[in-house]
């Protein structure tokens, strides 16, 4: 290398970017050649971890959304372009630049989890814009950062490379790393970051090796930078701070639930589908997905004796029965009451969940075991996909899915679902659907009734009250119409059959409005009404 120390100065042959690779040694060179095309694959990762990371926490403190991560990714991309063009005013001392962009993105790409989890456990509910205003402020601030760094790398190879590199040539290798590295990342991110390290400490890692990009930069280019006593101490603080980050990540995360939730938090976990919180307080245990408050203990079983019993109760004597969702066990605790039933098929996406459920002493008292019945079968699959590949029929489907809140969601709502519903449900059977809040989303609950009769399956809506959610609504569906259950199971606390004609009944604030629509695959329009209509309580 050159041994001048202000060889990163503004130079004609600097600024035009056409200088040698100061050399000492062919292998030198190599090496160099390398590490820089290394340090394009770990930019590009880096780069998509945070743009992810971001519409993660986008969905998992806003809502579970597809506007989430389509607003964050069309941000940030936009902001990538904005840093791309910006590059291009700056001339001279690339690698000085290079280096400190580095730092910046890896600091402050790194922190963003973290600080966005702390500000959001911080702020009470009436700053939500705030908090909307500090996340796009960053997406924007990260993504321009960003953007600036794959100019930067591929001027400074064919500066330095000049004679080995065509532009087509350089354009391609640095390209193909940059693909790779977002490739990779793309299948580590669901599968193996998050469940494994969570969102903060996957920030943190990659910002760390943001930081290492640098580092190794000022290695190569010891010889050409000025002030390097300076940068080695910027790469040596940014280092520390991470780190000390990475360290307190638990601690920090803890604190940021416990705050978000307001009780304690007795088990979290990040899946590959969701995060997964149980609390317990002074009222009782209560489960979160995403955030979602899915039961409280207190009085979940209002919620699934109203979801369960109509459908039994009325078949007479189901022997056959699917759930598909539920993997809390609560339902199956309910359909085992009934003697007749041989044989329970639990479909459900998320292992972790049926685990969790059948092995935490205090979620097992809960379910009374329902998940370690030798009636049971747990399969963990998608609904969809399973419902296509089986041949399997029943008396009765109970489908206990979350609230149709994304399209993935929805997909489980639509008619081409209800008509594999249709498929495996026998002549006398009953399927019952949890579909969201009459009160509250009146158009999304009466849309998920219209499009079950869109498929010539005859539909009873009913709701029911529960403390935790408020009017809860419920959909019947089977080939014939529903009829008034002789008997229920003894030891029900919710449902009586002096009751039960009641949950049929709606009143004017609940009605069914006019002009819905079909919920298709090709249209997916209870998503929008849901995101609508909920969108109102925030």
């Amino acid at each position: 290398m050159s041994q001048d120390p202000t060889a990163d100065a503004a130079s004609p042959s600097d600024a035009a970017g056409d200088t040698e690779f100061p050399g000492s040694t062919r292998a030198r060179a190599s090496m160099a050649e390398v590490l820089l095309l290394a340090s394009v694959f770990v930019i590009a990762a880096c780069g998509l971890v945070y743009e992810l990371a971001a519409g993660a926490l986008a969905s998992y403190l806003l809502g579970d959304s597809v506007l989430q991560f389509s607003t964050i990714i069309g941000a940030y991309l936009f902001a990538m372009g904005l840093g791309s063009w910006l590059s291009r005013y700056i001339d001279r001392q690339l690698v000085a630049h290079f280096l400190r962009l580095e730092l910046l993105v890896g600091v402050i790409g790194g922190l963003m989890p973290a600080a966005l989890f702390t500000v959001h456990s911080l702020l009470p509910p009436s700053q939500a814009l705030a908090f909307r205003v500090l996340l796009y402020g960053l997406v924007l601030l990260v993504g321009t950062l960003v953007g600036l760094e794959i100019p930067l790398v591929m001027r400074i190879l064919k500066r330095h490379f000049r004679q080995r590199y065509a532009l087509k040539e350089l354009v391609s290798q640095v390209l193909t790393f940059d693909y790779l590295g977002a490739l990779l990342v793309a299948v580590a991110f669901p599968l193996l970051l998050v469940p494994q390290l969570g969102l903060v400490r996957t920030g943190l890692f990659f910002g760390l090796l943001n930081v290492a990009v640098a580092v190794w930069a000022l290695w190569l280019f010891r010889a050409e930078l000025r002030a390097w006593r300076s940068h080695a101490l910027t790469c040596a603080v940014a280092i520390a701070l991470l780190a000390a980050a990475m360290a307190g990540a638990d601690r920090l995360s803890t604190w940021a639930e416990d705050r978000f939730y307001g009780e304690q938090i007795v088990f979290k976990e990040s899946s590959s589908y969701q995060r997964i919180v149980v609390t317990q307080g002074a009222g009782g245990t209560r489960l979160f997905l995403n955030g979602n408050l899915q039961f409280h203990s207190r009085d979940e079983y209002r919620y699934h004796e109203a979801l369960v019993h109509p459908a039994m109760a009325a078949q007479g004597a189901p022997r056959r029965v699917l759930v598909l969702g539920g993997g809390d066990g609560m339902a199956v605790r309910e359909i085992l009451r009934y003697p007749s039933v041989e044989h329970v098929t639990l479909v459900e996406l998320d292992p972790h969940m049926t685990t969790l459920f059948s092995t935490m002493p205090l979620l097992r008292q809960l379910n009374q075991d329902a998940l370690r019945s030798p009636k049971l079968e747990i399969v963990n699959a998608d609904a969809f996909g399973w419902l296509e590949a089986s041949q399997a029929s029943f008396d009765v489907i109970v489908i206990d899915f979350p609230d149709p809140s994304n399209f993935a969601l929805g997909k489980l709502y639509t008619a081409s679902f209800y008509r594999l519903v249709d498929q495996h449900l026998a002549a006398s059977g009953y399927a019952v659907i949890q579909a969201t809040s009459p009160l509250v989303a009146p158009r999304a609950y009466w849309t998920v009734v219209t499009t079950v009769e869109s498929v010539g399956l005859t539909a009873t809506p009913y709701h029911a009250h529960v403390p935790s959610f408020g009017e809860w609504g419920y959909v019947l569906a089977s080939r014939r119409p529903w009829s008034m259950p002789r008997q229920l199971p003894p030891g029900l606390r919710f449902l009586s059959l002096e009751s039960l004609p009641a949950l049929m009944s709606f009143p004017p604030d609940m009605a069914r409005p006019s002009g819905l629509e079909v919920n298709r695959l090709s249209n997916q329009v209870l998503v929008h009404e849901f995101e609508r209509e909920w969108g109102k309580l925030h």
